[in-house]
């Protein structure tokens, strides 16, 4: 059984790599990532305000909150126009580094903006809302970011540029370069723009928000998908395929867009209305829930796993689990497959019945810094519900869930080590 197991995901192992280094999913997730910067200064800011509020004398600190909430709404609440910047920029670099890839993420955020409704205020002033530049407009901004790169590469591969002679400045030469691509990409917005103006849902944001952008959270940000999204992960992982790389490029738009929400909820002193998003996901699969293998053996009888655990347990507690991963191994460990492949999950599920029934609050949605330790790992949720649920997973729960697995391994491991200092 094992074998026949180990050859299939042999033959799916090309289509994983595939999977793996597609450039589209590659430029997805790096243009995500690269947005974690601007949300975690605009996280701080809206934790900041809600300390703030707290405080007896709040009403004389306005000043203060009117500038974190220009901070916030020009980084969190401006969060899809970075996203189309980076979209473009990622996708012209993974499909021709050679590219003019700034010229892609310049017109991206052109195009981004031409789609997007003018408002006016009371004077009658032309003013850009800001609904569609925060959570609202992110699949949106994908959508543009991925459109543009390609018809950039596209037009430029078709030599419809204008040939600078010999001798011209590259800086220039590249200037004239993306001008035609620059046009041609921007008339084909206009139009799209005025055509979604007729129609019933009045924007080209309005329309992906509806029809793509909502039922994918509805699907995608359910607990059930992120129960499969965690499977499917840890089953990679245990086949020795980096499965966070390979699976969650796929979700990640749509569990930061929840967070996002989140974020402006708590900034307009609201509820947040998601459970999950990314930060729940990060904060609950800390490590790989691996962690509490480690300290199961620290107190093992096998030599073996002490000295593993001696190694692994400090980069452990910072979420790096690698060590034991491939030091231990679990990868292709079927002593251990079902802790290892299951441990997430089942965390996932009890920390979101308690986040349901009211005893841990709602993540708010600040993205958790990789290489924090545990427990301030979690406290950039603002909650000490949240910080004491990470750090009973870990120093709790994980345990248990290892111990019966562990325990059967260890007690091997112990004989076979005491036959060989017998012999």
């Amino acid at each position: 059984m094992k074998q026949k197991l180990i050859t299939f995901f042999d033959k799916l192992m090309p289509f994983f790599d595939k999977l793996g280094t597609n450039p589209y999913l590659q430029a997805i997730s790096g243009a995500m990532m690269a947005t974690l910067g601007p949300a975690f200064i605009g996280s701080i800011s809206v934790l900041l305000i809600v300390f703030i509020n707290m405080l007896p004398n709040a009403e004389n600190l306005t000043q203060l909150t009117s500038v974190l909430s220009k901070v916030n709404a020009f980084t969190i609440g401006s969060l899809a126009l970075y996203i189309a910047i980076l979209m473009a920029v990622n996708i012209v670099r993974k499909l021709d580094e050679n590219e003019d890839y700034v010229a892609a993420g310049i017109i991206s955020v052109m195009c981004f903006l031409l789609i997007t409704p003018l408002d006016a205020t009371k004077e009658g002033v032309p003013a850009l809302a800001t609904t569609w530049l925060s959570a609202q407009g992110v699949f949106s901004a994908m959508i543009v970011g991925i459109s543009v790169g390609i018809l950039f590469l596209k037009i430029k591969a078709r030599g419809w540029t204008i040939k600078m002679p010999d001798g011209v400045p590259p800086m220039v030469t590249r200037m004239f370069e993306s001008l035609i691509p620059t046009i041609l990409i921007a008339i084909l917005f206009i139009i799209i723009d005025y055509l979604f103006n007729l129609t019933t849902f009045g924007s080209m944001h309005q329309f992906i928000y509806s029809i793509v952008q909502k039922p994918l959270q509805g699907i995608g940000g359910s607990i059930g998908a992120m129960i499969l999204i965690s499977l499917l992960q840890q089953v990679l992982w245990f086949f020795g395929i980096h499965g966070t790389n390979v699976i969650l490029p796929i979700v990640t738009p749509i569990w930061m867009a929840m967070d996002i929400e989140n974020l402006n909820a708590i900034t307009a002193g609201q509820v947040p209305p998601n459970i999950l998003g990314l930060a729940f996901f990060n904060i609950i699969t800390f490590g790989g829930m691996a962690l509490g293998l480690v300290l199961l053996m620290l107190r093992a009888k096998s030599k073996q796993y002490q000295e593993i655990a001696k190694i692994s347990i400090v980069p452990s507690l910072f979420g790096i689990t690698e060590p034991v991963i491939f030091g231990m191994p679990l990868v292709l460990n079927f002593d251990l497959a079902i802790p290892f492949i299951f441990n997430n999950t089942i965390a996932l599920i009890v920390a979101y019945a308690l986040t349901k029934i009211g005893i841990v609050a709602n993540f708010i949605g600040v993205q958790a810094i990789f290489g924090l330790p545990v427990g301030f790992h979690a406290a950039v949720q603002g909650s000490l519900s949240i910080i004491l649920l990470q750090l009973g997973i870990q120093f709790i729960l994980s345990p248990l869930l290892w111990y019966p697995w562990f325990k059967r391994l260890d007690k091997k491991a112990y004989a076979l080590e005491q036959a060989t200092l017998n012999d």
